[in-house]
């Protein structure tokens, strides 16, 4: 079986993955294997981070509504499951968002769901 010499295939993967590892310190900018850890592990906590972002900003929406119900004489649950019952199919963003920008008709869905829990 001849020798295979490094070719133009394997500089231009090498090359796209120092490509990928620019901006690390030191040799995992420089040098090939450290730069494939590097950017396979960078790939991996970016995966992750994906999905943490949904998760991170959901317990944030919910915080944000629990603040703002708990003015209003009620508790998060039961906000959350007298609109269910009132068929009201706003999301959590969109509540976060209302209680911060709009005070007078996240009243009324207080209201309404607080009449809710006491029928």
């Amino acid at each position: 079986m001849p020798r295979v010499k490094g070719g133009y295939k394997t500089r231009r993967r090498r090359k796209k993955r120092l490509k990928l590892a620019k901006g690390q310190f030191g040799a995992k900018s420089k040098l090939f294997r450290t730069a494939t850890e590097s950017v396979d592990k960078g790939q991996a906590y970016a995966y992750t981070g994906r999905k943490h972002r949904k998760r991170d900003f959901r317990s944030l929406w919910v915080a944000r509504i629990n603040a703002a119900v708990r003015a209003h004489g009620l508790t998060y649950s039961r906000f959350i499951n007298a609109l269910k019952k009132a068929h009201v199919t706003l999301d959590r963003k969109v509540l976060s968002e209302m209680a911060i920008h709009d005070p007078n008709g996240f009243e009324k869905l207080a209201a309404m769901a607080k009449q809710g829990a006491t029928a």
